[in-house]
């Protein structure tokens, strides 16, 4: 799917021929199966960044070719491989998906390209697996889970339940977790994920229930996201179970989950380094352009595909269009001088950003919407653990 857009026409997309004078960005997402809803809200928030930029870098205007990964690692390194040599992008970004990621990334970096992902954030590619031609605008996997981890101890849980899918995101979240939480882990179960994910956990919920654990976590992106919170609502666990949860509890979610009338969710907190609330003009100028666009909050993954953009921008503008320059665009992405919807963050030696996390609370808006606010902070300006045993080559 290839998105065309010129200063004339930025929030008209079209196929076809372009001239040379161009940036061209590869967007690796998810457009079919249920985690469709992921990828179309990161598409949808790719596009609106592009109409914020008035459909150019400064005298370059921008291409972008979103292909769809289909929820697959195989499927995900075939269309990588096209955007790098048959589109011969300068940059790909995007990648909901940790497996997804960590097969495509040769793909690019062999070929000296520049991939930004804008959520999977695998342990191994922040610490052995870095790269100099590697960036993120998202996080990595185990920052928000050690974040729930310690507002955990503060609130003075002594046991935990874990459940989460069995792929490398999953895995890093309850590690995550583990590394900072200090009471008991009464118990695990990672379920079945991909196309065919697990979507049935009444077996896991009655394990959790039956451990005695003083709360449950769990990290359910997307579509599953929604399947677990119906279940764990109508399993009525919320006042022997209490639920605490990273990545499943979002703007994608909420709608269905008011809509379905699952009460239970409101005041359930969840941490996270983005929020609809953060006080900047960048975030407002998003939020309120994507609500008004699409009548919807958008999500995270939005949020980060929309910084993902700017920070591509940013670094172009940088060199003056010079796209050959790759040393003065490595170097300025390092810098992250844009507008971040997130507010002013750094980045580590491993290219990850250097950020805060926070604890939200799901409310119901002044117009009766399901949304999150930001109840306090949780971390200032974390660093990954893994930056340590990235060598940058």
């Amino acid at each position: 799917m290839r998105t065309y857009l010129t200063a004339a026409m930025a929030a008209t997309f079209l196929a076809g021929a372009v001239s040379a004078e161009s940036v061209k960005i590869g967007f690796v997402t998810t457009l079919t199966t249920g985690a469709a809803v992921i990828g179309n809200d990161m598409k949808n928030s790719v596009e609106l960044a592009v109409e914020h930029l008035g459909g150019k870098i400064g005298d370059l205007d921008i291409e972008v070719i979103f292909e769809d990964d289909a929820f697959a690692p195989e499927t995900g390194k075939q269309v990588t491989d096209k955007l790098v040599k048959q589109d011969d992008v300068d940059f790909v970004a995007g990648y909901i998906w940790s497996h997804v990621l960590l097969a495509s990334r040769k793909s690019v970096l062999d070929a000296g390209k520049f991939l930004i992902s804008a959520n999977a954030g695998p342990s191994q590619m922040a610490g052995k697996l870095c790269d100099k031609n590697f960036f993120s605008t998202s996080w990595q996997n185990d920052q928000t889970p050690m974040a729930m981890g310690e507002v955990l101890n503060r609130q003075g849980v002594k046991s935990l339940y874990l459940m989460a899918p069995n792929y490398a995101a999953g895995k890093d979240m309850t590690a995550g977790v583990e590394r900072t939480f200090k009471g008991e882990i009464a118990g695990k179960d990672l379920t079945k994920w991909g196309a065919d994910a697990q979507l049935d956990f009444s077996a896991e919920l009655a394990k959790a229930k039956a451990s005695g654990a003083d709360g449950l976590f769990v990290f359910y992106p997307g579509a599953a996201g929604g399947a677990f919170i119906k279940q764990y609502d109508q399993a009525g666990l919320k006042d022997t179970l209490p639920l605490y949860s990273v990545f499943t509890v979002d703007a994608l979610s909420l709608p269905k989950l008011q809509a379905a009338g699952f009460t239970s969710v409101l005041g359930s907190r969840t941490t996270q380094q983005w929020d609809p609330t953060l006080d900047n003009a960048a975030n407002k100028k998003f939020v309120e352009d994507y609500k008004a666009k699409h009548g919807a909050y958008p999500s995270f993954y939005g949020a980060q595909s929309y910084d993902a953009i700017m920070l591509i921008a940013s670094a172009v503008e940088a060199v003056g269009g010079d796209l050959s320059d790759k040393d003065g665009i490595r170097a300025a992405m390092k810098t992250a001088d844009f507008d971040s919807v997130r507010g002013k963050f750094t980045y580590g030696d491993n290219h990850l950003p250097v950020q805060n996390f926070y604890l939200r609370e799901v409310i119901e808006d002044a117009d009766g919407m399901w949304t999150t606010k930001v109840v306090e902070t949780v971390y200032e300006n974390h660093q990954d653990s893994y930056a340590s045993e990235c060598s940058m080559n």
